[in-house]
């Protein structure tokens, strides 16, 4: 079966697919990371100050990397209501197709090329 956009069931499948596992990488390096993330001791007695700045450089870091991970994962999370709306592979803001090739380098994408660009 293949749909209006040139999804048949078997790519849509293959988009799911890649939608879940990747969603599952970030909530496990989301995971991971925590502990980067946790506030620095500011005990000069057992942490020098150079040490202390590297640590809250890194926390930061970790910090800035939570919100990108969280930002895909709320992308992620509206593809897949996409596929339960059966609204998944079309533009949501001039309801084209959206190029299968496009779908298969970011699964999670919302427009097409022409309402991406501007």
């Amino acid at each position: 079966m293949t749909t209006d956009d040139g999804l048949d069931a078997a790519a849509l499948a293959r988009f799911r697919a890649l939608l879940v596992a990747e969603a599952a990488e970030l909530e496990a390096a989301e995971r991971d990371t925590e502990a980067d993330r946790a506030p620095v001791e500011l005990d000069q007695q057992s942490v020098g100050r150079l040490s202390r700045m590297d640590a809250m450089q890194v926390q930061a870091m970790a910090a800035a990397q939570s919100r990108r991970r969280a930002a895909r994962r709320a992308a992620i999370r509206a593809a897949l209501a996409r596929f339960d709306e059966d609204e998944y592979g079309w533009c949501q803001l001039c309801g084209e197709a959206i190029d299968p090739r496009r779908l298969a380098l970011d699964p999670a994408v919302a427009r097409c090329v022409d309402c991406a660009g501007g």
